[in-house]
């Protein structure tokens, strides 16, 4: 049976929208500069920059969160509602966010539009087909598989190596049995029979490709510098081998356009690009923020997952190549997420076996805070201001609350307020948006990267486990120290880090809550994303296309019997 309307989705249906002209206006940005999706979207044209260059940016805040739980600290939530609080007190801002996956959706996180008075809309074609991005970009990768296979076909005239090809297929779908496949199957006419595998559409390189490009032109270049394969004697084989750069540019390119959206409080949102953080690196578009700086007073972003996955990639990849600077880092936390982090209770099928986790616990939350403190830490090392932002839900207590308040500041925090922007929307996030404000004005950020682009790839990955995730050691498999050498003599060992692991511990084991010691981070992979501009780093056992859970979410969604969807979370 379908699942009825969430309370969110009813917030949502009984919002009034602006024409998307409205919004755009809001901002100063001029009709002609937009391409319109129906009357509550639209694409801004990247002409804009151009004609905006002279323009002073305005404030660029990041908001992550401590190690996320199944039950969610409120990332998006606290992204948008500060935006809205941002307005609120009479400054322009706008919310930059990453465009929601199928996967999660219909699996197990459910939509990725915000919830309760912190919504972008319209929320559900935001999270489903929305202006046809990912669509555009698993045709554009599915294209380049099939030209790679094609050219296999056809008497493999780059000779390229069937055991040394890295360019898989993509699907926005969470299917397991696709991670390892066989293809090629049946008569001689139907291709070489090979192995191979799907991702999911967000861990495609084309997805970060598109996140990390300004413009058109420089799209078009770093989809020429893919790596897809390698011949037999190593030498790499590029989609301008395969000549199919162009042709793939050609689908992505409505894609490069960022889309222009609004929150439940006809705040401006730009919503563009998808990658996930822990499989690529996590952060929306740049194109989006820069647009975004030129047009409002504060900009807040968000970076996925926790702060040693989202905000790490954040600084060190998209920093590194927008050339932006963060003037100061939101960390999200909730009361039943540190209490979750003391490792005193358990969670399946995504809720808490003991109800006892809504009750006052003080000595969980000092002991879970070690994950917070971490976390803080984390953030300090890169020169930038932080604000702890409590999510308040209505089973904690001001015992709690001021117990947060407590192990925030002693770990160094600048600041820790409250946040009720699920349940009040911008009212519930003056107090962060004030504090953000005055710690901005007082306290100038002085950013700084965590390691040089020199140094060599094993010591930026030590870096990383070491200073952010808290290893020992890291352990390097036999595969991946050739792997490393091979880069370095390709000359393609001065790139930026992208780790690739869990997103629910500080180590590479999920279940290892808090603040985990004294462990080995096991490296078991690597390759290069050539055109994205980083080195992508394998940490235990990672998956770049995620399973369903035993009751997806999509088991309660349906039509009803006035067409509407219902049952989506």
């Amino acid at each position: 049976m379908p699942g009825a309307k969430s309370e969110t989705f009813k917030i949502a249906q009984n919002t009034k929208l602006l024409p998307i002209e409205k919004i755009a206006q809001k901002i100063g940005i001029s009709g002609k500069y937009l391409e319109n999706y129906g009357m509550y979207k639209a694409k801004i044209t990247d002409e804009i920059l151009k004609k905006s260059k002279s323009k002073k940016d305005g404030k660029y805040i990041l908001v992550t969160a401590i190690t996320p739980t199944p039950l969610g600290e409120g990332k998006t939530v606290t992204t948008i509602g500060l935006s809205m609080a941002f307005n609120k007190l009479g400054k322009t801002s706008i919310a930059c966010l990453r465009e929601p996956s199928l996967g999660p959706i219909f699996g197990t996180k459910g939509v990725g539009t915000g919830g309760g008075y912190s919504q972008v809309l319209p929320c559900e074609e935001i999270n489903l087909h929305f202006t046809g991005d990912m669509n555009a970009v698993a045709a554009a990768h599915n294209l380049c598989a099939a030209y790679l296979d094609n050219s296999i076909f056809r008497g493999n005239p780059h000779h390229i190596d069937t055991d040394n090809i890295i360019w898989d297929r993509v699907l926005d779908v969470s299917d397991r049995v696709l991670r390892n496949i066989q293809i090629g199957m049946g008569s001689k006419n139907d291709g070489v029979p090979r192995k191979s595998n799907f991702s999911i559409t967000a861990a495609s390189e084309l997805m970060s490709i598109l996140a990390l490009s300004e413009n058109i032109h420089e799209l078009r270049k770093r989809i020429g510098r893919i790596i897809v394969a390698y011949t037999k004697d190593k030498k790499p084989v590029t989609t301008e081998d395969l000549k199919v750069a162009g042709a793939m540019t050609v689908l992505l390119k409505e894609a490069i356009k960022p889309n222009l959206v609004q929150t439940i409080e006809n705040t401006p949102a730009i919503i563009h690009t998808g990658p996930f953080a822990n499989i690529a690196h996590g952060s929306n578009s740049i194109i989006a923020d820069k647009i975004a700086l030129k047009f409002s007073e504060y900009v807040v972003t968000e970076g996925g997952f926790g702060a040693d996955i989202g905000a790490e990639k954040f600084f060190n990849i998209k920093c590194r190549q927008s050339g932006l600077k963060p003037d100061a880092v939101v960390l999200v936390c909730s009361i039943r997420a540190l209490k979750m982090h003391s490792g005193d209770f358990e969670i399946k099928g995504g809720k808490p076996l003991e109800s006892s986790l809504f009750r006052e616990n003080i000595s969980a939350i000092e002991r879970g805070s070690s994950n917070l403190d971490k976390q803080i830490e984390n953030l300090k090392v890169y020169g930038v201001p932080v604000v702890v932002c409590i999510n308040k839900f209505a089973t904690d207590t001001e015992k709690e609350i001021n117990a947060v308040k407590r192990c925030a500041m002693s770990a160094g925090a600048d600041d820790c307020v409250v946040s009720e922007m699920w349940a009040k929307g911008s009212q519930g996030g003056l107090e962060v948006a004030r504090s953000i404000i005055k710690i901005i004005k007082d306290s100038k950020s002085i950013f700084r990267f965590l390691y040089p682009l020199d140094l060599p790839i094993k010591d930026k990955i030590s870096r990383i486990a070491k200073s952010i995730y808290g290893a020992k050691e890291v352990v390097f498999s036999e595969h991946a120290l050739e792997k490393m050498k091979f880069l370095k003599k390709i000359n393609m060992d001065n790139f930026p880090i992208c780790m690739a692991k869990t997103q629910f511990s500080l180590s590479h084991d999920p279940k290892r809550k808090g603040r985990p010691r004294n462990f080995k981070l096991p490296v078991s992979d690597m390759h290069i994303s050539s055109g994205a501009g980083f080195i992508y780093v394998i940490c235990g056992d990672i998956r770049t296309m995620p399973g369903l859970p035993e009751n997806p979410a999509g088991f309660k969604m349906d039509i009803d019997k006035n067409g509407e969807i219902v049952g989506m979370k």
